[in-house]
């Protein structure tokens, strides 16, 4: 039950974000943003701890700030997975990510 709310939030965020700033972040279709929120969950739980856990020392001298970096590749290579939704470059990416992240943090607030 968890994944499916966490699934509907990260595809309301991706939604809200290529209305909100279509130069940014576009989706044609809601299934492809679906399809996008399903795989960067995927990929945020098993491709994303291993990138954390081998740039570990250069976040710790970045004090955390290259895992923003880390959240952008992420966002990236779900966009080039997957068709029908397109990010505009990696600093795109990067600040998609923030921007998705910040919306999913809202939403989270206001459900149980």
């Amino acid at each position: 039950m968890f994944f499916i709310i966490r699934l509907i939030i990260n595809i309301l965020a991706i939604l809200i974000i290529s209305y909100l700033f279509p130069g940014l972040i576009w989706v044609d279709t809601f299934w492809a943003a679906l399809a996008a929120a399903f795989l960067l969950g995927i990929v945020n739980a098993i491709i994303r701890p291993i990138l954390v856990l081998f740039t570990l020392p250069l976040t710790l001298v970045t004090l955390g700030l290259f895992l923003l970096v880390i959240n952008g590749l992420m966002l990236w290579l779900v966009s080039v997975l997957v068709s029908g939704f397109h990010v505009s470059g990696f600093w795109g990416a990067v600040l998609g990510s923030i921007l998705i992240s910040i919306v999913s943090w809202i939403f989270s607030k206001f459900l149980p």
